[in-house]
């Protein structure tokens, strides 16, 4: 009887409710619990672990460049200057339902990847379809999307994502082409998905970098207008400063 149920809940793929079952038929401590504790047990756990794949695999396919960043971990040494309250506020992802867009702007080194990446994993711990791109990259693979006839595909898959996280943004000067390729995705995703940017410049440098027109215009539009901004200061490199922390001394803090 056990067998059977066991490979009866396996059949219905609720692979963890028959481990905890099995679990529960050699355990006496389960045994004394009575059946509706036993299995308020097991579908809680069966919830657990399919809400955990999910997740894995969300943040597997966004391909976040640092998976294990998270937004409790950054650090607001004071020359940095963040904002603490706007960032646990973006921490309850009520920002992607509302598509509010994120602008992390810094220098090199600064940890805009980082930030921007926390925010990405903290999406995808809401089960929100994430993915993480660089500019340059986008671009490529847009380009060889077109020639390869299926530009409209390609666009699709950015244009969909709940959340698309778009780094080094606009660092050089973009053709005409590429102005027209990343309007034409900002526009899909208008008003209707969350893009999170990191770059170096402000907007007003990305103006200058998409050609100062009609065109440069129309994107700033689509990105700023309805955006929260976060301004990394300071010159402190924090490429330099983790190291500098990681080759301390235990007694160093004391």
């Amino acid at each position: 009887m056990i067998n059977q149920t066991y490979e009866k809940l396996l059949s219905l793929k609720l692979h963890k409710m028959a481990e905890i079952y099995k679990e529960q038929c050699n355990s006496q401590a389960f045994k004394e619990l009575s059946f509706d504790e036993r299995l308020a047990f097991m579908v809680d756990e069966e919830v657990n672990d399919k809400y955990n794949n999910l997740v894995t695999g969300i943040q597997r396919r966004s391909k976040i460049k640092m998976m294990n960043a998270t937004l409790e971990d950054i650090q607001y040494y004071p020359d940095r200057e963040l904002d603490k309250e706007l960032i646990m506020k973006l921490s309850t992802c009520s920002y992607i339902d509302d598509h509010i867009n994120v602008i992390v702007i810094g220098a090199t080194g600064s940890g805009k990847t980082y930030i921007v990446s926390a925010l990405g994993n903290a999406a995808c711990k809401k089960a929100k379809v994430v993915k993480y791109i660089r500019l340059p990259d986008l671009l490529f693979e847009l380009d060889q999307a077109r020639r390869n006839g299926k530009y409209k595909p390609k666009l699709r898959l950015y244009a969909r994502a709940e959340v698309l996280i778009i780094d080094e943004f606009l660092l050089n000067p973009t053709t005409q082409e590429q102005q027209g390729d990343i309007l034409e995705l900002l526009e899909l995703r208008y008003d209707s998905h969350t893009t999170i940017i990191a770059s170096q410049f402000t907007p007003d440098g990305w103006h200058k970098n998409l050609g100062g027109g009609a065109i440069a215009d129309a994107i700033l539009d689509r990105i700023v207008t309805s955006s929260y901004t976060i301004h990394i200061k300071g010159d402190k490199s924090m490429r330099i400063q983790k190291r500098v922390n990681k080759k301390m001394p235990l007694w160093s803090n004391l």
